[in-house]
């Protein structure tokens, strides 16, 4: 954070006029940021500086891959990612959430939504900090307490299976990340096997019809096709 505790953005882009529009949205709407146009300058702005809470990255940079940057950040820090990219394939955004990042967006994109994203951002940051020995998790009308294993809706109990829990807690704990299935089977079934998928889909839907108010119109699990699952933050 800055000495003001604002939060300063990093905006990584290679292309001038979209820096341009992601910056002066930022300043708009009162963010600080520095801009950086290169790997090089990204991973030196990041290194060197101690006030960066968000990074917004391009993948397709002139000098090394976007995934790239992603790796080697997370090789020291959290700092949320948010990926601007061209780059449309399913691939391609399982590769940049895998390597670390937060969320994924593809250009041509709507500034309205990449200011909603960094909101979510940096709320998470907020829900990051150490919690105390006997943690609640609340969102909305749900909590989960980590100590007990204990998951209640609306203040009622609601009894969960060991890898449904498994599977609620991991997303809560990442509440506004996108988690990719292979990243899910790995931490809960300790491998990310293909044949593991349909058990993923199974308990997934089984998580929503007890958490969810509505299960046909989610408001908790979100779904993103052919990549993984997110937890929202409900107001």
């Amino acid at each position: 954070m800055s000495a003001s505790n604002e939060p300063v953005i990093l905006v990584v882009e290679d292309d001038p006029a979209v820096r341009n529009l992601v910056s002066t949205a930022l300043d708009v709407h009162g963010y600080a940021h520095r801009e950086a146009p290169t790997a090089t300058a990204a991973l030196m702005e990041l290194t060197c500086a101690s006030d960066i809470s968000l990074v917004i990255l391009d993948l397709g940079l002139p000098d090394r891959d976007g995934v790239e940057v992603i790796g080697a950040l997370r090789g020291w820090s959290r700092t949320p990612v948010i990926v601007l990219s061209a780059r449309q394939e399913d691939a391609d955004k399982v590769a940049a959430l895998d390597a670390g990042a937060d969320d994924y967006l593809t250009k041509p994109f709507s500034v309205e939504e990449l200011l909603a994203r960094v909101r979510v951002a940096l709320r998470r940051l907020a829900y990051d900090e150490p919690a105390p020995a006997a943690e609640v998790y609340r969102n909305g009308g749900l909590a989960i307490d980590f100590d007990s294993h204990v998951v209640t809706r609306d203040g009622a109990e609601v009894h969960l299976t060991p890898i449904e829990y498994k599977l609620l807690a991991l997303l809560a704990r990442n509440t506004g990340k996108v988690l990719t299935h292979n990243y899910i089977l790995k931490e809960v079934w300790g491998q990310a096997l293909a044949s593991d998928l349909p058990s993923l889909r199974v308990f997934m839907a089984t998580l929503r019809k007890k958490i969810e108010p509505d299960s046909a119109t989610p408001c908790y699990l979100q779904t993103h096709v052919g990549i993984g699952y997110r937890m929202l933050r409900v107001e």
